[in-house]
């Protein structure tokens, strides 16, 4: 609980933004150790404070014969290798309360899926472990359901003990992020709405852009052997990623792969390894100069503001 407290901390006031990076899924040992150590060295070459992001089961994939992973328990112990080989903080996601308990002995954030984003048994359990919660915003949800809009005090008395983010805490845990990623736009596509980035504020947490999943088209790619899965905008990501670290959000999550053509989970929608590098140095200086920007504003609206 107290390093999960200390961490959170540490991400809340990161500048310009922490990074929760890595594969979708868990392949095998050798591939995430192998893409640990890469992304742990790009993130720090160019500043950011990495979070070490993949999954050991991918429950909620389109078509039953999609890869799903290693399992729990063989995925936990390859999460918790890298988490000692490189001294990483790890985030991975759950799907179902029995978990919970398990996973937080070894993730440091539990990531609640956006489908699940209103499961209050799956919120709690997840609280209850201590550990750093993501809510990822469900497609199917306005972003009031993970914050509280503006109401009248009394509805919004009402609503705020009833969304996503206030059953954590009252779970007893204060250590809570929401997260954008997209929003339904007809059958088969999502978009993103930067108005959501504001608006998520309103929950008093730090607020995280998930900028590859915002990107899918769901059950949009037809397979050669027959069924669906999810296509993806894999070439806009950059912009979206611009657009969130422009608006100030505290994180930015991004699925990275370093054969996305081949990847056996949610290819189109994962960023390639090479260009990781330069797409975060781009991120930093646009997210620098913004606050630069916000700042200059601030002491011009204010001139009489004293500054050290």
């Amino acid at each position: 609980m107290e390093f999960s407290a200390t961490l959170f901390n540490q991400l809340k006031v990161a500048e310009p933004f922490f990074l929760l990076a890595g594969p979708n899924v868990i392949e095998s040992e050798e591939h995430i150790m192998r893409m640990a150590g890469h992304i742990k060295t790009i993130s720090n070459k160019v500043g950011l404070p990495l979070v070490f992001k993949s999954s050991f089961d991918k429950a909620n994939r389109t078509s039953s014969k999609s890869f799903r992973g290693p399992g729990m328990t063989e995925g936990l112990k390859i999460l918790e290798k890298v988490k000692t080989a490189y001294d990483l903080p790890i985030v991975t996601d759950v799907h179902e309360t029995v978990q919970c308990e398990a996973v937080g002995k070894v993730a440091d954030i539990i990531q609640i899926p956006a489908f699940l984003c209103r499961q209050t048994d799956l919120l709690v359990a997840a609280a209850k472990t201590g550990k750093i919660i993501n809510i990822k915003k469900g497609q199917f949800c306005a972003p009031s359901v993970s914050v509280p809009p503006h109401y009248s005090l009394t509805s919004y008395n009402l609503f705020v003990m009833t969304n996503s983010a206030e059953k954590i805490r009252l779970a007893g845990n204060s250590n809570v992020m929401v997260c954008e990623r997209g929003t339904m736009f007809g059958y088969n596509d999502l978009i993103v709405d930067p108005r959501n980035l504001e608006w998520m504020r309103e929950a008093n947490c730090p607020v995280v852009a998930d900028v590859t999943h915002s990107l899918q088209q769901p059950a949009g790619k037809k397979l050669d052997g027959g069924g669906v899965a999810s296509g993806g905008l894999r070439e806009l990501i950059p912009c979206i990623a611009r657009t969130a670290v422009a608006v100030g959000v505290d994180g930015i999550f991004m699925e990275v792969h370093d054969d996305p053509l081949n990847a056996p989970v949610d290819g189109p929608t994962q960023w390639p390894l090479r260009n990781l590098e330069e797409l975060l140095q781009e991120l930093v200086a646009i997210a620098v100069n913004s606050l630069l920007l916000n700042l200059c504003r601030y002491y011009s609206d204010n001139p009489y503001v004293e500054t050290k």
